[in-house]
């Protein structure tokens, strides 16, 4: 499985930044990924006054560098880097080797 991770610091970040992310993710970016093809999963993980960051897992390496190629094309001006005040400081393909679903299940949702 082929991983991708984009993270973003918050070190400088605007106050409310945390409330603002889970807002757009919420209502914006959750169903946007939701349904993309190639798209296996993505995770939205962060670390107040830290890091922001998305975790794609995709189906194959192609799909992971188009996504990569178009994302970084545009990464400065992408709706984190609006919100966050900054572009991200990590763009980093990775392999991932395992996923287990635990016994309580998955569920997609929008807000964690």
């Amino acid at each position: 499985m082929r991983g991708l991770t984009v993270r973003w610091s918050l070190a400088d970040a605007p106050e409310g930044v945390m409330q603002a992310l889970a807002d757009y993710v919420a209502d914006t970016s959750h169903a946007r990924f939701s349904a993309m093809p190639g798209l296996s999963y993505k995770t939205w993980r962060a670390v107040p006054g830290a890091w922001f960051e998305g975790c794609y897992v995709f189906v194959d390496d192609a799909t992971r560098q188009a996504f990569q190629e178009e994302f970084s094309a545009i990464a400065a001006e992408s709706p984190g880097s609006q919100i966050i005040g900054s572009p991200p400081v990590l763009i980093e393909p990775c392999e991932v080797v395992a996923i287990a679903e635990g016994g309580a299940g998955f569920v997609a949702a929008p807000r964690g």
